[in-house]
């Protein structure tokens, strides 16, 4: 490697958080019905260069966040085709929206999971990752983005509401 372990595991991570706030943006936007250009350029660079990253670090078995990550990174150029080869045409609108916040849902799973093996308070009720918080917390994550998907696919259905402009009608005035 060029640079240091430490100083990739602070590029990873800092790509991963990126990553995950730009998505929340994005995410966001896809339940207002509006859609963010710039910020959905950054969520899915971000997203495929965590994900991406996540391979070089030295390993010896195959482990869990690898098999989140060959997940990602086949859904992701599905949702890049779906936003910019076929402009969200008709069922791609659809494909994008579910893709794009299962991405996000996948990187904060992996998020929570980094969490509960780095900070001690949370390793200390989970050192097996298989106690209760753990469990409840990544049952709520995948609630909260089952919820985030629906709204997202809801508000984001048609290139109406996705560039929503507000038309004034002239009316008669009588004197």
């Amino acid at each position: 490697m060029i640079f240091g372990i430490i100083t990739f595991t602070v590029i990873h991570v800092v790509l991963s958080l990126v990553g995950i706030v730009a998505g929340l943006v994005v995410a966001g936007g896809l339940v207002a019905g509006k859609r963010l250009d710039g910020w959905t350029g950054l969520f899915l660079a971000t997203t495929v260069l965590t994900n991406v990253t996540g391979f070089f670090f030295p390993f010896t078995t195959f482990i869990a966040s690898h098999g989140v990550g060959v997940i990602s990174l086949l859904i992701l150029p599905v949702v890049i085709y779906a936003r910019y080869a076929k402009n969200l045409a008709g069922a791609w609108r659809r494909v994008y929206v579910a893709g794009a916040v299962f991405a996000l849902y996948l990187n904060v799973f992996v998020l929570v999971v980094q969490m509960f093996r780095r900070l001690p308070a949370l390793l200390a009720s989970a050192p097996t990752q298989q106690e209760p918080a753990f469990l409840v917390t990544q049952l709520g994550t995948l609630v909260l983005f089952g919820w985030l998907g629906w709204a997202a696919l809801n508000g984001f259905r048609t290139e109406a509401t996705a560039t929503r402009t507000t038309r004034v009608e002239s009316l008669p005035v009588s004197l």
